[in-house]
């Protein structure tokens, strides 16, 4: 008789998991990473010489946890890498870097205990609120993880002293203990010769969790709780210390200056592609239509979207310091940049905006010669991103107008798959953390809880919560990419296999099929409540595994995993045989 075992957990839109007991296979011939950005400053956390004397309720550890059933506790543990904030309320001042700043690029880890409160001042004024806010908040306000937080006027009337104040878009909060990313793109004040303000400060950019929940949003001056009121061009960012417990990891910046690169008047010649060359040997040996002056590159106003031409932009560059410079690229054609006879910029063919090349060059302060070339060898393909980043250069478009592959004029109208009063799945593929992936099925709960499935090896892929997915690159136009696109913000789990046949704990955990894993992928049926149970075998042990909302948790999903094993099967760092059962 064959024995039947019912595996549980929960995820509350991420699994936290103990650490592995089995190792990981190191794969082989994997790519080098592309260089798509140059890179920032980081803040070694080895000890506290980053920073400016303290209080002692900061320091430096190897690892954090929040206790997950007590406010505002965390432990810090021996070792370095994690700065800390143990909210000691006695000795409880603030943190201020060594380094002043203006404009900055600031990207970070953090834990957030339950219910703990801190923030981010850049310049040490103007405060990105920290706070658990993942919880039921829906609409959160300036006060919760993200919020650009309130200016105060102490002589107001009670009540209505706090002004300015912006809320997140989105909550895009995870729960406490986990580690979240947050990005923030701010540019200092602005002040003339005479050191009046010219210029407010603002947020260009807010990201948590790599969901974008600020945008452009200027503060006339310092928030509540700032080191000071007068504003200055340049000054420390500072840690608030005396609210609440906080840990902080992968803390790294760039600094910014108001640069660009110049550029003097060009020529630009405009060349017939009536017999669509795609890759364009000797530009001089097609037939010259136009020529003319001009001070921009602005391809994309010079062409239509019927014309097949190349145009030929050359010059002067006028590089403001000396250094690196990464150029980056897409193109619906073909293009290639040339300064002082190098070719910098490789894309002499047929591309698609999904390709996107990138190409760093040592230049010197100065002017130099250039030659850009665009091809539009095709009618109805049109499209052109060309960008910049140098030393303390914020990457910005060397083109004069905005461009992509969609038309300013006529946007796309979403395509999204929304859920009502039954639950939906959908075929697709799916990117996952810049892989495409095949053989996936996305599914959406009643209860606005969503997962995506690899059904190729049985793998939890994404869970989100929110709403559903975006189908417009599957059944737009031609549906090129057939691509489903997590609505939300989706948690990306590791993606390796979920299950595996191994003979000990200390054996290695295979990264993907063929390492003694025989998969055989059964299919899936609908229960009587419209959920999808789905089947597989490994090695002749069969698995089923279901997913429901959870009952004790608003934003959690439980999965039931059943098995009628034939030997011993592991889960990741669970292992289950005959008649055990094992809750997770």
């Amino acid at each position: 008789m064959k024995n039947k075992l019912l595996f549980l957990f929960a995820i509350s839109l991420i699994i936290s998991c103990e650490k592995e007991e089995t190792k990981l296979l190191e794969t082989v011939n994997e790519k080098e990473e592309t260089l798509n950005a140059l890179p920032f400053t980081n803040i070694e956390l080895e000890d506290l010489s980053h920073f400016k004397p303290t209080a002692e309720n900061w320091q430096i550890a190897g690892s954090v946890v929040a206790n997950r059933s007590k406010e505002k506790t965390l432990t810090p543990y021996k070792g370095n890498g994690i700065l800390v904030n143990k909210n000691d309320q006695e000795k409880n001042k603030n943190l201020l870097s060594n380094f002043e700043h203006g404009d900055i690029e600031l990207e970070l880890d953090i834990m957030m205990p339950i219910k703990s409160n801190s923030g981010i001042y850049f310049q040490s004024r103007y405060e990105i609120q920290l706070f658990d806010s993942w919880g039921g908040v829906e609409h959160p306000k300036y006060n919760d993880i993200g919020g650009v937080y309130q200016r105060w006027n102490k002589d107001a009337e009670k009540g209505k002293e706090g002004y300015e104040g912006h809320s997140p878009l989105v909550n895009a909060a995870k729960a406490p203990g986990l580690w979240q990313h947050l990005k923030i793109i701010f540019h200092a004040p602005k002040f003339n010769e005479k050191g009046e303000k010219i210029k407010n400060a603002w947020f260009e950019e807010v990201s948590l969790n790599n969901i974008l929940i600020q945008k452009n949003v200027e503060v006339t001056g310092s928030t509540r709780g700032g080191a000071a009121k007068e504003e200055v061009p340049y000054a420390p960012l500072m840690i608030q210390g005396d609210h609440g417990p906080v840990a902080f990891k992968n803390i790294k910046y760039k600094l910014y200056e108001d640069k660009k690169i110049g550029m003097e008047k060009s020529e630009l010649k405009i060349y017939d592609n009536s017999k669509k060359l795609s890759v364009v040997k000797n530009i001089e040996d097609l037939k010259l239509l136009e020529t003319f002056t001009t001070d921009s590159i602005s391809p994309l106003m010079r062409i239509d979207v019927r014309d097949q031409k190349v145009l030929s932009y050359s010059g002067k560059l006028d590089i403001p310091t000396s250094g690196d410079y990464l150029f980056e690229a897409a193109v619906n054609g073909g293009t290639y940049l040339i300064i002082e006879n190098d070719t910098v910029m490789k894309m002499n063919g047929d591309f698609d905006m999904n390709t996107t090349q990138f190409s760093k060059v040592h230049l010197e302060k100065g002017k130099v010669s250039y030659n850009l070339v665009y091809n539009k060898p095709i009618i109805w393909r049109r499209g052109f991103d060309f960008f910049v980043e140098g030393p303390r250069m914020q990457r910005y478009s060397l083109l004069k107008t905005g461009t992509s592959t969609l038309s300013k004029n006529n946007p796309i109208k979403p395509i999204t798959l929304n859920v009502t009063d039954k639950p939906l799945t959908q075929r697709s593929f799916l990117n996952h953390k810049g892989v495409k992936r095949s053989h996936c099925i996305s599914v959406g709960l009643v209860e606005k809880l969503n997962y995506s499935l690899d059904l190729e090896t049985g793998t939890l892929l994404h869970v989100w919560s929110g709403d559903f997915l975006d189908a417009t690159q599957m059944w737009h136009s031609r549906g090129e990419h057939q691509r489903g696109e997590p609505m939300g913000f989706p948690i990306s789990l590791h993606g390796d296999l979920d299950f595996a046949s191994l003979n000990s704990k200390n054996e290695a955990w295979p990264k993907a099929l063929g390492n003694n894993q025989t998969f055989k992928q059964i299919g899936y049926e609908f229960k009587d409540d419209g959920l999808p149970m789905f089947s597989f075998e490994i090695n002749g042990n069969k698995i089923s595994h279901s997913f429901k909302a959870s009952a004790k948790s608003k934003r959690g999903i439980d999965r039931v995993i059943t098995s009628n094993s034939k030997s011993s099967m592991w889960h990741k760092n669970c292992r289950w045989r005959k008649y055990n059962s094992i809750r997770k």
